[in-house]
């Protein structure tokens, strides 16, 4: 390779990566809009301080934090307590997973929570040039915001000085946040008798983020997600179909199965979303939170993804949509205006307010005695959706659709995609086979095939 050669790769190379850029940062602007202003709770454990992940985490809390985003971080030292105690020569006694905190014990979690605290602190004041916090200052503020109890004596054990979260007083920690704080908060409580209480950072993260109302509660675990029986990761699941989960069984990795009952219960209990990351993947939160696929498991009341039916003001994002396959000859050419004329027959996959398919259904009146046919037509899928079966979601919405209207066959016109359809029970006819009225309007430069179906 000569020296010109290598010199137009690289160029290329550079081309290629801004162009990446470009439409990155476009695809995220919606998002930078929607989250400017909005709470997320980030709740980790000690285990993110034992790594290399610590700086490049800061780094997004920062640029989070710069994108108007009001954050809260609850943060743990389970790690950092056991090695404390290792250190005491004492040992670490836990019943069903929590552990047991006597008087030894309680002095050696407020030593590995205040390194652990003052560690976090350290790493979000950085500002060093050439990073991404250079010239940036977070202001971290923290403070009696939880009222604990003991958890007592259960089933006979008494596990002393372990606590459990009686109040969070949500108004100043809104109040912080409104003087554009980060706050910070670390899981020890403290009872009107003045008694400190150790508490988990799991069930601290949960109550501040109901208290809260937060938008977001991100759970930064050491998994990918929430995974399903068979062990495949969901991209996203429901509050009742995690629970159901949980009742059969399906084996989750550690962290995450100490989360999921807690975040189960607040996103019933008004949480808007919850997310569960591999703190280990470096720009998780970024990829979650700024693309369309994300890379964890996010937890929604209600489905993420929904079928509905369009409205005028959908008009721009199915315009979007279809554009590329009419550029290509896939879809026949329609135009703004017709596609307002016509919106009521467009139904939508909606994606967290987000259009990423579309299909419409056109009845045909025919002549007394012959089957009602209706035509199905511009069924179109976001091209990173393609492989999650909402094509097949959009078919049957459409067959449900025909159904109801006691349409006898459904129609479509293709002149690229007969094979998909094939595979879904459409049959090729012929033009002979068409509606008079849409016979009438073949075009026969374009040369579609006809497949037909009984819905």
């Amino acid at each position: 390779m000569t020296a010109a050669q290598s010199t137009e790769e690289a160029q290329n190379d550079n081309a290629l990566a801004d162009s990446m850029l470009v439409a990155w940062v476009r695809q995220a602007a919606p998002y930078i809009h929607a989250f400017r202003g909005r709470t997320f709770v980030i709740a980790f454990g000690g285990e993110v301080l034992q790594g290399s992940v610590a700086q490049a985490l800061a780094q997004d809390f920062n640029l989070l934090a710069s994108l108007g985003i009001r954050l809260v971080l609850v943060h743990g030292a389970r790690p950092q307590i056991d090695a404390e105690m290792l250190r005491r020569g004492l040992p670490a006694k836990f019943h069903k997973g929590l552990r047991i905190t006597d008087g030894e014990a309680l002095e050696c979690v407020k030593s590995a929570m205040g390194v652990a605290r003052i560690e976090i602190e350290a790493l979000l004041s950085q500002g060093l040039p050439n990073t991404p916090m250079a010239g940036a200052w977070m202001r971290v503020t923290g403070g009696n915001f939880i009222t604990a109890k003991p958890v007592g004596v259960v089933g006979g054990v008494d596990y002393q000085y372990t606590g459990a979260v009686r109040k969070i007083n949500a108004e100043e920690i809104k109040a912080d946040l409104d003087q554009q704080n980060v706050v910070l908060i670390t899981p020890l409580g403290v009872s009107p008798t003045g008694e400190i209480f150790n508490l988990s950072w799991e069930e601290v993260a949960e109550a501040v983020a109901v208290a809260l109302q937060a938008d977001k509660l991100i759970y930064l675990c050491g998994a990918p997600g929430v995974v399903d029986k068979k062990g495949g990761l969901l991209n996203a699941v429901t509050a009742d179909e995690a629970e159901k989960l949980l009742a059969r069984h399906a084996k989750q990795a550690p962290e995450l199965a100490r989360v999921l009952p807690g975040a189960v219960r607040a996103c019933r209990a008004g949480v808007g979303r919850v997310h569960f990351l591999d703190r280990q993947a470096d720009g998780a939160m970024l990829m979650e939170f700024f693309t369309r696929q994300g890379v964890g498991t996010v937890m929604t009341h209600e489905p993420l993804v929904r079928l509905r039916e369009a409205t005028v003001e959908d008009v721009g994002a199915i315009l979007a949509l279809i554009t590329p396959l009419e550029a290509d000859g896939t879809l026949v050419k329609r135009g703004r205006e017709r596609l307002e004329m016509e919106i009521s027959r467009f139904s939508l996959l909606d994606h967290d307010g987000v259009i990423i398919g579309c299909a419409a259904l056109y009845p045909f009146t025919v002549p007394k005695g012959k089957e009602r046919a209706g035509e199905l037509a511009c069924l179109a899928v976001m091209p990173e959706y393609r492989r999650s079966g909402y094509g097949d979601q959009l078919l049957k919405h459409i067959e449900a659709r025909a159904r109801k209207l006691k349409l006898k066959r459904l129609f479509v016109l293709t002149t690229r995609t007969a094979h998909w359809f094939i595979e879904r029970d459409f049959v090729e006819t012929g033009v002979d086979t068409l509606p008079d009225a849409k016979r009438e309007l073949y075009n026969y430069q374009r040369r579609s095939k006809v497949l037909t179906k009984v819905p």
